[in-house]
C-alpha cells in the first residue's frame, strides 16, 4: 500500500487528476482491456436496466443482498451521482467460449467475473486511502454466484456478516446503470449476450466495471 494521504478540506482539487489517472492506469494494470476517466454527469442511468433482471427473471434476481430489488434503487443513484464529478470505468473483453453459458467453461468463467470485482475493490480502495473516502464502485454480474456459488445462501441474506465484505457489491446493471450505451459511448465493442448465444456468434464478451471517485 503506497502513503496513506492525510485528508484536506481541498482534496477535490489536490491531485485529483493525478489520482484520476493512476486509477485508470491501475485498472489496466490489474486485467482490464481498456479504461476510461468519465463524467459523473455522463453516467447513464435507466430505470429500465433493472427490469431486465427481472423479465426475464434471471437467476440471481432476489438470490443476494447486492441484487434487485435487495440493492439501490436507479432514482437513489441518479440523486446520489449528482453529489460526484469524476469516475473510471472499465472493461474487461472476455473470449466468446467463456462469456456464454457453458458448465465446460464456468470456472473461467467465475474467475473473469471476480476478476471485475478485484479491480473495482482495489480501484476503491486506493481512492480511499487517497482521501477520497467516499469513492464507492460497482461490479458485474451477481456476487452472490461469483463469491458464494458453491455456497448454500447469502449469507448477508439472513443479517449474517457477508463472506466477502471488502469484495461485494452491486453490479452496474443491478443498480440501473446502462452498461451497453456506456461501453458504446465510450468507443469500445460490446455484444448481446443471451442465455441462447453461441461462441461461434459472438465475436467477443465483455465485463464493465466502474469506481466513483470524487
Amino acid at each position: 500500500m503506497a502513503t496513506i494521504r492525510k485528508i484536506r478540506a481541498d482534496m477535490h482539487e489536490t491531485h485529483l487528476s493525478e489520482d484520476l489517472e493512476r486509477y485508470r492506469q491501475k485498472a489496466l494494470e490489474l486485467g482490464a482491456s481498456n479504461a476510461s476517466i468519465v463524467r459523473a454527469e455522463q453516467i447513464p442511468v435507466d430505470e429500465r436496466i433493472p427490469m431486465k433482471c427481472q423479465i426475464p427473471r434471471c437467476f440471481g434476481y432476489g438470490a443476494g443482498a447486492q441484487c434487485p430489488p435487495n440493492t439501490m434503487k436507479p432514482a437513489e443513484l441518479k440523486d446520489l451521482l449528482k453529489k460526484y464529478e469524476w469516475a473510471v470505468f472499465f472493461i474487461k473483453d472476455i473470449p466468446p467460449e467463456v462469456i456464454v453459458r457453458d458448465k465446460a467453461t464456468i470456472k473461467e468463467r467465475v474467475a473473469a467475473y471476480q476478476q471485475v470485482y478485484t479491480i473495482v475493490s482495489e480501484i476503491e480502495s486506493a481512492a480511499f486511502y487517497d482521501g477520497h473516502y467516499l469513492a464507492f464502485g460497482f461490479a458485474a454480474g451477481s456476487c452472490r454466484h461469483s463469491f458464494c456459488g458453491q455456497m448454500p445462501d447469502c449469507q448477508a441474506m439472513k443479517g449474517d456478516k457477508c463472506r466477502f465484505p471488502l469484495k461485494s457489491r452491486p453490479s452496474m446493471e443491478g443498480v440501473g446503470i446502462d452498461v451497453y450505451k456506456m461501453v458504446a459511448l465510450a468507443g469500445w465493442d460490446i455484444y448481446p449476450i443471451g442465455s441462447g448465444a453461441k461462441a461461434e456468434n459472438i465475436p467477443k464478451g465483455t465485463l464493465a466495471g466502474i469506481v466513483i471517485v470524487q
